[in-house]
């Protein structure tokens, strides 16, 4: 019995023991950047999209309850909500297009592209789906239990963006490339330390109203997708969800939300520092190879040393010319414009 019963303990001391240790490894795993920044997106344009398709959904099946209003308002502060929660750890981009212009312009490595879509996709679509169950019955109600996509009942227009009749596809392209180019000129202007920024703490709020005014202005012809993390999960959730291949189909628009806003980000970020940023006095930035992206930069002090250095109380400590390392300064003009978000 004795011996039975220290068998048990010692069982019983293991799986206590386990326990903890995956537990420990699972924090080790969530406290990489690549997963924070992944769940950072992922939870973000989630947040972002259950607000936005939410206040669609009252504005095509609601009747009284829902206006084009009530749409940027909700895809406004969905967006403050994204940024709330997403800012300080991956910078809330919820849009694939400006994480491809911040890529192609240097203010981040391309190695977290596909990192950072996907949690956007992801989110998207886990959203579309969440709006799906929340406002299933009030669809089947509207539409008679056909899930349509063109039409006076027509419902899939509640998760993705389709052309209007007065405009032609290639009108449609050229608003997607004007109001995402908008979009990222403005962000880089909000978030540009050396021009005007909003003030910090306000960033998120004026971001969100950014999106509200595109919207009331801008957002007519299109619906202003001007991001394809919005447009391509939701319409594919409506793909496999009943609404069937014409949300493919409908005057072949389902392509332009997708590549334009590529374009308008990429173009609204040239134009800003060509006409904005190259025209701001800069403070002259010391350039090494090693430090190109965030990601790769070596903390001076190491995180393990076991005693804190002991500071001195003359400041500053200048290096004498000798002994100075040889490095290469920008001018000030061409010092490219560090952005917290976006």
């Amino acid at each position: 019995m004795d011996q039975s019963d220290r068998k048990r303990r010692s069982t019983r001391g293991s799986k206590m023991v386990s326990s903890p240790t995956a537990i420990t490894r699972m924090q080790a795993i969530m406290q990489k950047e690549m997963v924070r920044e992944f769940l950072a997106e992922f939870m973000s344009t989630y947040v972002m999209m259950v607000f936005g398709l939410g206040s669609v959904a009252h504005m095509v099946l609601g009747g009284k309850f829902g206006s084009f209003l009530g749409v940027n308002l909700g895809f406004g502060f969905g967006v403050t909500m994204g940024v709330h929660m997403a800012g300080n750890i991956s910078g809330a981009h919820m849009n694939a297009a400006l994480t491809f212009t911040n890529c192609a312009l240097g203010r981040m490595s391309w190695k977290k592209f596909p990192v950072y879509v996907l949690g956007q996709f992801l989110g998207s679509f886990l959203a579309a789906a969440t709006i799906y169950c929340l406002f299933y019955s009030a669809i089947i109600e509207f539409s008679g239990g056909h899930l349509t996509v063109t039409g006076p009942l027509a419902t899939a227009s509640i998760f993705a963006t389709y052309l209007p009749d007065h405009s032609t596809l290639w009108r449609g392209f050229l608003d997607e490339v004007l109001v995402t180019g908008m979009l990222q000129l403005c962000l880089f202007a909000i978030t540009d330390k050396e021009n005007n920024p909003a003030l910090q703490g306000t960033q998120a709020l004026v971001i969100g109203i950014l999106i509200i005014v595109i919207g009331v202005s801008l957002g007519m012809n299109t619906g202003y997708a001007m991001n394809p993390s919005r447009d391509l999960p939701p319409r594919f959730f409506t793909y496999i969800a009943g609404w069937g291949v014409q949300v493919f189909r409908a005057r072949d628009w389902w392509w332009v939300p997708v590549v334009a806003p590529f374009l308008g980000a990429y173009l609204g970020g040239i134009i800003y520092l060509v006409f904005i940023g190259s025209t701001i006095a800069r403070r002259p930035q010391i350039l090494e190879d090693s430090m190109m992206y965030e990601d790769r930069r070596i903390p001076v002090l190491s995180k393990t040393m076991p005693n804190p250095p002991v500071t001195s109380s003359i400041t500053p400590v200048s290096v004498s010319p000798i002994n100075r390392p040889s490095v290469r300064t920008v001018p000030p003009l061409s010092d490219p414009i560090h952005l917290e978000h976006f």
